[in-house]
């Protein structure tokens, strides 16, 4: 803080270094949360279809590949939901980069065992339709990359028009130091 010699006094605070890396955080959310709600939303109608998708992948018992069908959906809905609107961010992305760990990890394994199905991602019940080749390369790159865009959002929740940041949530407001740069600093000469 500098004293003007009217009393009054004016912070030393520089602007952020890095003004840019909230907006970045802001559009790895809305992405990864756009992804979410449409894969939810196409599946959730059908959850029948979502079961079979699961099955399709040959890794859980009868009754997990039900829970996962039928709750999946719900769940990619409601974490896509508090990405786009900004609130619990850091939880809400950390499901969803456990979700998409977990698509990488059935998508390479169906992959490595040579599966021929649709990874179900946006619908379906994993079915390939007739003359179709599975296309594991280019949704193990997706789904990396929305791993990419969570791990971000998880480092570095702060971002722009989030609930977290308007209500002071998971200490997602930017630090600010009320003495500004110059603490410490005595300006009288």
């Amino acid at each position: 803080m500098v004293q003007l010699a009217s009393g009054a006094q004016v912070s030393g605070r520089l602007p952020s270094a890095k003004p840019a890396l909230p907006w970045v955080t802001t559009a790895a959310r809305v992405v990864l949360a756009a992804v979410l709600i449409v894969a939810g939303a196409l599946k959730i109608g059908a959850p029948a279809l979502s079961v079979q998708a699961v099955r399709a992948y040959q890794l859980l018992p009868e009754s997990l590949a039900q829970v996962v069908g039928y709750g999946l959906p719900v769940v990619e809905i409601i974490a896509g939901l508090l990405l786009l609107v900004g609130l619990f961010t850091r939880v809400a992305a950390g499901v969803g980069g456990v979700l998409m760990v977990a698509f990488v990890i059935g998508i390479g394994s169906a992959w490595a065992r040579g599966l021929r199905i649709d990874c179900g991602c946006f619908g379906g019940d994993g079915t390939l339709a007739a003359g179709q080749d599975p296309n594991y390369f280019w949704e193990l790159v997706r789904d990396i990359g929305l791993l990419a865009c969570a791990a971000w959002i998880v480092v570095k929740p702060v971002s722009r028009l989030s609930l977290d940041s308007a209500l002071g949530f998971g200490g997602t407001r930017e630090p600010v130091d009320e003495d500004g740069p110059d603490e410490g600093r005595d300006d009288r000469d």
